[in-house]
């Protein structure tokens, strides 16, 4: 390896074995010595790589053992929205997606007042069962307006499209402008448990729900996201200072 490798670069490469199940959960990654010595680097570069992967939610710290994997991890939709611009997926490395429902549902009191519609409109879904490496990672449950499946009629078909929200986006001609997105806990259904394969008497899962606005104000999407409990949920938040608008 050459000298003029960066902290940067050797991040990239653990994270690359990690996403594509390289290094699975629960890995003891290299010392600090080995990553030195592999690409010929100072301690103080090889630690800010770790520290990297470590703030991303790949790897921890444990007592006794060093820097071990973690996971299963499940990306924020920023991370999907960059990987739909460089790739045209929103899945990243190792991860797949299989549907488990096509069809259209009337609101429910979750749905209804994040969509501005009374209970019961009709409303397009789409179920899905994500997985990394085999491993499921998340149920997610995705409710588009009938404008939305009008303008994207591969919406209504049981296919990956590859980015589903992206995808209405670009035929919409209406940029992703904001995304709310709210964290709770509660106990997983049997049909949850079932799909992701959780096999505790009483498991607690980690639901998040995203409702997700277009430039022009108008809600593209609400979707319901359900992880187990050990499922790391990352965010990074930009807290740069921007001009504060007139």
């Amino acid at each position: 390896m050459p000298n003029t490798v960066g902290y940067a670069e050797i991040a990239a490469s653990y994270r690359k074995q990690i996403q594509d199940g390289a290094l699975k959960p629960g890995a003891t990654m290299p010392s600090l010595r080995q990553v030195c010595e592999r690409y010929g680097v100072a301690q103080t570069t090889a630690n800010r790589a770790y520290r990297v992967l470590k703030m991303e939610g790949l790897t921890m710290a444990r007592p006794g053992v060093g820097t071990v994997v973690v996971g299963p991890v499940s990306n924020n939709i920023s991370t999907r929205v960059r990987l739909y611009g460089e790739t045209g997926k929103a899945l990243d490395g190792g991860e797949s997606s299989r549907i488990l429902e096509v069809g259209t549902v009337g609101a429910d009191e979750l749905v209804a007042p994040r969509m501005d519609v009374t209970p019961g409109t009709p409303v397009h879904v789409r179920r899905r069962l994500v997985s990394r490496n085999g491993v499921p990672v998340h149920l997610s449950s995705s409710y588009y307006p009938a404008f939305v499946v009008a303008a994207t009629p591969e919406l209504a078909e049981p296919v990956s499209t590859g980015g589903s929200r992206e995808l209405a986006a670009t035929r919409l001609g209406v940029a992703q402008d904001r995304v709310l997105e709210e964290v709770t806990s509660r106990l997983a259904t049997s049909s949850e448990k079932e799909h992701l394969g959780l096999t505790a008497g009483d498991v607690v899962v980690s639901q998040i729900v995203r409702t997700v606005t277009l430039a022009d104000d108008r809600v593209v999407e609400v979707a319901v996201k359900v992880t187990g409990g050990a499922t790391i949920l990352r965010w990074s938040t930009s807290l740069a200072a921007s001009p504060l608008k007139k």
